[in-house]
């Protein structure tokens, strides 16, 4: 299998992920602290919304690098 075709099931699975879930959770650790025997952390979590058109844009873009004729 050449990169391009890797690359292009990567495109399709990214883009069906992100018309599925609509994106994603992280947690940010913004301060720690030890003070003694105890320790505390502080953590935030956001959400990162993926577009309606980027999805549909990577499943488009790796079909479209997948078309025969494309490896010569």
């Amino acid at each position: 299998m050449n990169p391009i075709k890797i690359i292009a099931i990567l495109l399709i699975v990214a883009g069906l992920l992100g018309l599925i879930y609509g994106g994603f959770n992280y947690q940010k650790s913004s301060h720690e602290a030890t003070i003694g025997p105890i320790q505390l952390a502080v953590k935030r979590e956001g959400h990162v919304n993926v577009p309606l058109w980027a999805g549909v844009g990577a499943i488009v873009l790796g079909g479209v690098l997948l078309l025969p004729g494309r490896n010569k």
